[in-house]
């Protein structure tokens, strides 16, 4: 019995210009898809254009073209318990802290089903496997010993269990996440990011030396109309309010520590803002941070930045503390999480090194 489908029809816009080819395209409008499964899928004859069936992933695509797409199903819409270490800063019978290590993805999601944080947390409480039916019952957290509090998947054919889950770190961004273990609590936790009334310092290393040393960022940000999978600024009708606080912490030769503070929390906030302001987080391979962005940049220093690029394959930011009040017993928490090894690694050789070829 072949595998059930889900169908989806895009219709090209008919000022659409760009003539690009089907498998880009579609990796650009489908979600969650890559282009490899896209040109899988198209020499599998699942994709049609105006009607007849396209085979060539080079296919041109034109204004006013309607494209029609059959979709494998997903699996099943579950998260397993996994026996992953977690590094727990602290921890009590309504919540706790954890240090997340950059590589990690916070929650189950397309191309990242296990090894997640969620799958790390399942198995520290001593839950089972949980799917849809578990975390949509309102008593479930009990049983479960996490939050199930919107843990459900948030639209249809979203892959995600969310149980516990507060807020969210990028999979390789570092540092501090709250977890809820039952719904009252997260609630409470909800409510305090809402009111913007948490305390997060993230720790990042950018290119250049921020002038003024500190500051105030207020740009809307929205999908990128030229890549869906990024963040950009964008035109306030067209994004989300986002502000952002920096100050600088360290200053080096052609780079800087510098401290953000999230006035809200959207996707990829301080790496659009810092690249916005014209200071790129050091690595981040999305947002123009593995290119050298000042000072010289002749094959010396180009293999410099690629040896400490291989030791940190990621964006240099790290949530360095998170403060809330405890919902339930009102006291007031704070914590700490030093530099992770690759971060700390990096800054020193920035000061051994760089500052040479100044």
């Amino acid at each position: 019995m072949p595998p059930e489908e889900t169908i989806v029809t895009l219709d090209v816009p008919p000022g659409y210009q760009e003539h690009e080819r089907l498998d880009v395209y579609l990796t650009r409008c489908l979600p969650n898809a890559t282009r490899a499964k896209v040109q899988r899928g198209i020499r599998q004859e699942r994709v049609q254009v105006n009607g007849a069936v396209v085979t060539r992933p080079s296919h041109t695509v034109q204004a006013g073209d309607c494209i029609v797409c059959r979709l494998p199903k997903p699996p099943p819409i579950e998260a397993r318990p996994e026996p992953i270490p977690l590094d727990v800063v602290y921890e009590d019978d309504h919540l706790l802290v954890v240090n997340k290590p950059a590589g990690m993805v916070v929650h189950p999601a397309y191309g990242n089903r296990t090894g997640t944080l969620v799958n790390a947390l399942l198995h520290h409480v001593g839950a089972g496997t949980l799917n849809v039916d578990d975390v949509e019952d309102e008593e479930a957290d009990e049983e479960v010993g996490l939050s199930t509090m919107n843990a459900a998947p948030s639209y249809a054919g979203d892959p995600g269990i969310r149980p516990g889950i507060v807020h969210r770190l990028d999979k390789d961004t570092s540092g501090l996440l709250v977890v809820a273990k039952d719904d009252e609590t997260h609630a409470g936790l909800a409510r305090q990011f809402a009111e913007r009334t948490i305390r997060r310092r993230y720790l990042a290393l950018v290119w250049g030396v921020p002038d003024p040393p500190a500051g105030r960022v207020e740009a809307p940000l929205g999908r990128d109309p030229r890549d869906r999978k990024r963040m950009a600024v964008v035109p306030p009708e067209r994004g989300k309010y986002a502000v952002t606080h920096y100050e600088l912490v360290e200053p080096l030769a052609f780079t800087a520590l510098v401290a953000f503070r999230l006035e809200t929390g959207r996707t990829h906030q301080i790496r659009v803002h810092a690249r916005h302001i014209g200071h790129p987080v050091l690595g981040d391979p999305t947002y123009d941070g593995m290119a050298i962005r000042r000072g010289p940049t002749h094959g010396t220093r180009q293999a410099f930045f690629r040896n400490l690029f291989e030791r940190m394959p990621r964006q240099a930011l790290h949530a360095h503390t998170l403060g809330f009040t405890h919902p339930l017993t009102g006291e007031a928490l704070d914590f700490s999480a030093p530099l992770p090894e690759d971060m700390a690694y990096v800054l020193e050789r920035l000061r051994a090194v760089d500052g040479g070829w100044a």
